[in-house]
């Protein structure tokens, strides 16, 4: 890849694992100094240290809640504490959850709500005035669960769809700022977040990944590497006159018919 964050500062929220673990790495492997957020703190050492020994720069793990106002405030104070600058923000931190309307209770809408969209909305009220001094730029990781239809995740489409209205309207707030602000928006990828919240066996998960790349145009599931690269290149210098785009990273899984794939992981 074609691009160059020496002497950024890049936080990655969701960084223990799958694309967040991927963005952070690959954003270390290209120069820049990385904060990474997660709650799962054995992973995110882990990761942090992988982070820094990829370029010898340094990397602050922070273990936060962002679903609270605590985890934010905290996220925000310990990465100015530590960097002084911040030159490029990812919100890719989320949860998800299978249900329907008439499945679903409101715990789980508010768990849902409380870290896809307000955590994302109050990590980037308290850190855009950074953004603003170094002219940097957001990128929020969304779904194409926020703009295909499919029955089996209510709460997660809805959450998913707010961020991507997000991502529209503050990119024209802070555009004559000089903070383009832009979505990844993944399709079928590789991580345990489904396993987790469908309690798929090894085998039942496989099955389903198995399922997913039949029914997807190009034939693949994808990776998290995958996901990051798109990342990264919305946050380098190669996209500087880019900003208010949601970006499909789904080998066409949105032009497909999968309401009946999405259904069978509904519980």
């Amino acid at each position: 890849m074609d691009v160059d964050f020496s002497g950024k500062v890049v936080l990655v929220t969701g960084a223990s694992a799958g694309i967040g673990e991927a963005a952070a790495l690959l954003f270390a492997q290209y120069g820049a100094s990385v904060a990474l957020v997660g709650r799962n703190e054995k992973n995110l050492l882990s990761v942090t240290k992988r982070c820094e020994q990829s370029k010898g720069n340094p990397a602050l793990a922070i273990v936060a809640d962002l679903g609270t106002d605590a985890g934010c405030e905290e996220t925000a104070r310990r990465t100015k504490e530590r960097f002084g600058r911040l030159d490029v923000l990812v919100n890719n931190a989320g949860v998800t959850a299978r249900s329907t309307l008439q499945t679903a209770d409101m715990q789980t809408f508010d768990t849902v709500f409380a870290i896809d969209v307000r955590g994302v909305y109050n990590l980037t009220r308290l850190l855009v005035p950074e953004l603003i001094k170094t002219k940097g730029n957001i990128v929020n990781v969304s779904s194409i669960s926020g703009s295909m239809v499919a029955v089996g995740s209510l709460p997660y489409s809805m959450a998913k769809a707010a961020l991507d209205h997000f991502t529209r309207v503050i990119s024209l707030e802070l555009a004559p700022l000089g903070v383009r602000v832009n979505t990844v928006s993944p399709g079928v990828t590789i991580s345990k977040i489904v396993q987790r919240v469908t309690n798929f066996t090894d085998e039942q998960y496989n099955e389903f990944l198995n399922e997913a790349a039949g029914a997807i145009p190009m034939g693949e599931v994808c990776t998290g590497e995958d996901v990051a690269k798109m990342i990264l290149h919305l946050a380098s210098d190669n996209s500087r006159l880019v900003t208010g785009v949601i970006v499909q990273v789904d080998g066409a899984l949105q032009y497909a018919k999968l309401g009946n794939l999405m259904k069978k992981q509904v519980k």
